[in-house]
């Protein structure tokens, strides 16, 4: 399963960074986290940029995995936009709100697979 969820951590990573989204970041959670394996970060500029990277991203998934989100926390609206994959969580948030949860530094033990500033 762990292999699934990586090879999904990928395809997520690549289609925010082909829909522009910025300062990626996919950090292995094997091992210091019971809930997941990957986290994927991710920065939108702009309400409309987190809206339409959580939908491509969704599109993208269902097509081409056949899955759909567990669950969607968060509206574009507050700046952070949670897709729980369940192996794999993907965190979409404005500038300012990335900078105030600092995920990397509470999950700093996780190992940083990619990083795409």
């Amino acid at each position: 399963m762990t292999e699934q969820a990586l090879e999904l951590a990928r395809k997520i990573v690549e289609v925010l960074d082909e829909k522009k989204g910025e300062n990626i970041l996919l950090l292995d959670l094997r091992g210091t986290c019971g809930f997941t394996d990957f986290f994927v970060l991710c920065d939108g500029v702009s309400e409309r940029t987190l809206g339409a990277l959580s939908d491509e991203v969704q599109r993208s998934v269902k097509t081409n995995y056949k899955m759909n989100a567990r669950s969607v926390e968060g509206k574009k609206e507050s700046g952070w936009i949670l897709l729980d994959y369940g192996d794999t969580i993907l965190h979409l948030f404005s500038p300012a709100m990335r900078a105030y949860y600092r995920l990397e530094d509470l999950w700093s033990e996780g190992k940083v697979i990619l990083h795409m500033s």
